[in-house]
């Protein structure tokens, strides 16, 4: 018989805005704090982990040292425990959960905790690539010879990929921005609806997602200037930047049998495909395409899906190709509203998912996000 990976814990601090409230927490305790926490709830006995995988992007400063064993340590926790830190940029907690939940399918670990961290106001976006600068590289491609070869000097950049996708599926500014509007308006409804009270645990006072705007509207997002001269995108079409940190414990059965645990989900796909890096955030379309294809679903068979808002032409670039029904794709809002902690932002939604397949009584749900050098993975969740 086939191993089954379960998810039997699930918890997040709130997003924390640029600056806001956990703008000055370290990192290294932003993750204390949600492993201190899951392993609260979850009862399970920290000394039988086998691995602790956390996602982080710009691992300098106090992001660096390998931030997922820091963050164990610094919770209090058994010093037997390892911990690795993985970057697959916007997707590493994301590619964290995958890796936990490949160790249990593979049978060479029963109980494994997947999740990330990163303080986008402490250590600025991009801060690992220009701190080569400095050494001679401007850029991690420029000097490659490989890289010039078969991209030339074309510039690696999310915003030009953006962009990109905008004028390749006509995505206009006008359907952007009524698409932000709308994610700013599901995420105020959600939190003054308490749907995330069950999966955030307040971090010093911090109890809510600071991101949504409460005071925008379609007519001040219609006066902004476009981030490039004849683009389509504002900065009110992007995501946020911002602070955060989230776990999961991933067992086997034999470790829900051994240590008492109450599966929640199990993992009933788990894929990661790629596209053009230099479009950059397009790979969504196809990895989805790949996941249903290897799983034998179709997006309708999905009660919820999380698709990261790193900006607004990514998602409606992604329904026109996918067909997915509008109101199921996050319904409780998105980056654009909540924000997007770089490499904390896979197991943020992992977790929002999960809640909202247990809230609503949904089976499947769906999580995918565009990731740096044109990837995106994949993970289907059947709530049980």
């Amino acid at each position: 018989m086939m191993n089954e990976a379960y998810i039997v814990g699930a918890v997040r601090t709130p997003v924390g805005r640029r600056n806001g409230g956990l703008s000055r927490a370290h990192p290294a305790d932003l993750g204390a704090h949600v492993l201190k926490e899951l392993m609260a709830r979850t009862g399970a006995d920290p000394a039988a982990v086998e691995d602790v995988v956390f996602g982080c992007v710009d691992t300098i400063g106090p992001q660096a040292g390998d931030v997922a064993r820091t963050c164990w340590l610094a919770a209090g926790l058994p010093e037997e425990v390892p911990g690795v830190t993985v970057d697959r940029q916007c997707g590493s907690s994301q590619q964290a959960l995958h890796f936990a939940a490949q160790a249990v399918l593979s049978g060479t670990a029963d109980l494994v905790v997947a999740g990330g961290v990163q303080n986008m106001s402490m250590v600025p976006i991009s801060s690992a690539m220009h701190a080569g600068v400095p050494l001679g590289h401007e850029t991690p491609f420029s000097g490659s010879k490989g890289w010039s070869e078969r991209y030339g000097t074309r510039e690696v950049s999310q915003f030009a990929g953006a962009e990109q996708i905008a004028a390749t599926w006509d995505v206009s500014r006008e359907d952007m921005e009524a698409y932000a509007y709308a994610s700013h308006r599901r995420a105020i409804a959600a939190i003054d609806g308490g749907r995330f009270a069950r999966e955030i645990t307040p971090y010093e006072g911090v109890g809510d997602d600071e991101g949504p705007r409460r005071d925008t509207s379609p007519e001040r997002m219609a006066a902004l200037k476009t981030l490039v001269d004849g683009g389509r995108l504002t900065a009110a079409l992007a995501s946020q930047i911002s602070d955060g940190a989230a776990a999961l414990l991933v067992a086997s059965e034999r470790a829900v049998k051994a240590h008492g645990l109450t599966p929640r989900a199990r993992i009933h796909h788990l894929s990661v495909r790629a596209a053009d890096p230099i479009m950059m955030l397009s790979a969504p379309i196809p990895a989805t395409a790949y996941a249903l294809r290897k799983a034998g679903m179709s997006i309708g068979d999905m009660d919820v899906v999380e698709i990261n808002e790193a900006f607004a032409s990514v998602v409606l670039a992604w329904l026109k190709e996918t067909g997915a029904d509008p109101e199921r794709v996050n319904p409780n809002g998105g980056a654009i509203a909540l924000g997007h902690p770089l490499g904390a932002t896979g197991a943020v939604l992992a977790v929002k998912l999960l809640h909202e397949l247990e809230r609503t009584g949904g089976r499947y749900g769906l999580q995918t996000m565009c990731e740096g050098g044109g990837q995106a993975n994949v993970t289907v969740l059947e709530r049980l």
